[in-house]
């Protein structure tokens, strides 16, 4: 009997995409294929994000063209899950009749029987699949890790007990819950077998690990665990908020060989009007204490951060302060998102809104200094010795392209590195940076015997 080809699109963070791998997990233990041609799929899964108005827009166009695909296709089930599915399962069934099947965001497990349920019905109406929101997480056993083989996010918790004024995730996702620590280290010794080298740690907070299981913060036990996995060379930490990282955290990250010198801290602001305004737990001196301390106690560290322009009541004295903050801190990496008014959240009906085209000149202005800081700090990196995880080769020429232990995937830079030796995918090497090119560097194979 011929298999049932699934075509999936998943949208949104990285946190979306683990649920996508370990439904796709599922799937392929059931018996289905995979393909990337939307029009050869039997079935059709997309799972949404909803963050902030651009991704929903991306979503709802995202259901709309699979939607049209499939009445004109030979495409018999459209299943939307995430967090799209989550905020508005009424009006995606209302509005997008094509849909078969939507799943909330604790429902990924499912994904099978809902599948399954569709494919061996005539029409009928939608399935529907929503678990209760503090359901607690498991690990993803036998994902199908999608980001090429070499690296892979890990997400050690769901949902968030911070609630920030403009953030809708607590509502999509739930309290904060952490996955316990057997089934994480479980799951990277699985991911280590198929070839998985670096190991990106993500959650909607990742420095809470373990307050909910273990009745305190336990991320640095969870790291040194981690470290002991066979084949796992690098650990990265991503979403680490700055007042709940301690001591025992940094001296971690500075004395565990495999986790790597990086950390994401997202501030969105240092305006401490702003900050208050934003439900936020640190003010700016905190912000400047903790990042002068991470410096301190680890000299080599990346520090990236994401930023929001535009706050409602953000005045222009409040954009020239944070503007200040960026310039004298100089972050390593930094994003910016024009705020975004999120119905059902509290900052959506404060008032002083800010005007669409103020939030996105803020925000250019912010990246436009970042950008002048970046250059530098890539120039800076010249004469360095640093290893980099190879990713691939750079089309007919002797050139490769890699990422060393600054850059997260997707996100931050590259480095490409020039050599006539043969290097393969997933290689790590040691190379000297030669030059720079904006955001990325370059540089040559480092011949440690002949120095």
């Amino acid at each position: 009997m011929e298999k049932i080809k699934l075509f999936c699109v998943s949208l949104g963070c990285d946190k979306n995409l683990v649920d996508t791998e370990k439904m796709l997990g599922l799937l392929n233990s059931e018996g289905y294929a995979f393909t990337d041609d939307e029009g050869e799929a039997d079935a059709i899964l997309i799972n949404t994000c909803c963050f902030i108005g651009d991704a929903k827009e991306e979503s709802v166009n995202t259901i709309l063209e699979m939607a049209r695909l499939k009445e004109e296709g030979r495409c018999r089930a459209l299943v939307v899950a995430g967090c799209l599915a989550q905020r508005y399962k009424e009006e995606i069934l209302e509005e997008i009749p094509e849909v078969d099947g939507i799943l909330g965001t604790t429902s990924c497990d499912e994904i099978v029987n809902v599948l399954n349920g569709i494919l061996g019905r005539e029409k009928a109406a939608p399935v529907s699949c929503f678990h209760d929101l503090a359901e607690p997480p498991t690990g993803g056993e036998n994902r199908v890790v999608t980001t090429g083989g070499y690296y892979a996010h890990l997400k050690i918790a769901e949902g968030c007990d911070k609630r920030c004024t403009y953030c809708i995730i607590p509502y999509l996702r739930g309290s904060f819950r952490s996955v316990p620590m057997e089934q994480l280290v479980q799951e990277a010794g699985q991911l280590a077998e198929q070839g998985v080298k670096e190991l990106i740690l993500v959650a909607q907070e990742t420095t809470l690990y373990g307050k909910d299981l273990y009745g305190g913060k336990t991320l640095p036990k969870l790291l040194h665990e981690l470290a002991k996995v066979p084949g796992i060379q690098w650990i990265r930490l991503q979403y680490c908020y700055p007042e709940e990282i301690t001591d025992e955290l940094i001296e971690a990250i500075r004395t565990e060989e495999k986790v790597c010198h990086y950390l994401d801290i997202p501030i969105q602001h240092a305006s401490d009007r702003i900050l208050r305004r934003m439900g936020r737990r640190t003010n700016q001196a905190q912000l400047r204490e903790m990042i002068a301390k991470l410096r301190r106690e680890i000299p080599d560290i990346a520090l990236r951060t994401t930023l929001i322009s535009g706050f409602p009541g953000e005045t222009q004295e409040d954009h020239e302060e944070l503007m200040t903050f960026v310039d004298e801190m100089e972050f390593e990496r930094l994003g910016v998102f024009a705020y975004s008014a999120e119905e059902d959240t509290p900052a959506y009906s404060f008032p002083d809104q800010v005007p669409q085209e103020v939030k996105e000149e803020r925000r250019d202005e912010i990246m436009q200094l970042q950008q002048e800081i970046a250059f530098e700090k890539s120039e800076d990196m010249v004469g360095r010795v640093l290893t980099v995880l190879i990713e691939g080769k750079v089309v007919d020429e002797p050139a490769y392209v890699g990422r060393t232990y600054m850059d997260a995937p997707g996100v931050d830079g590259l480095i490409f590195v020039n050599a006539d030796v043969e290097l393969m995918s997933g290689d790590f090497v040691r190379v000297r940076v030669t030059g720079s090119a904006e955001y990325d560097l370059i540089g040559e194979i480092y011949d440690e015997s002949a120095q």
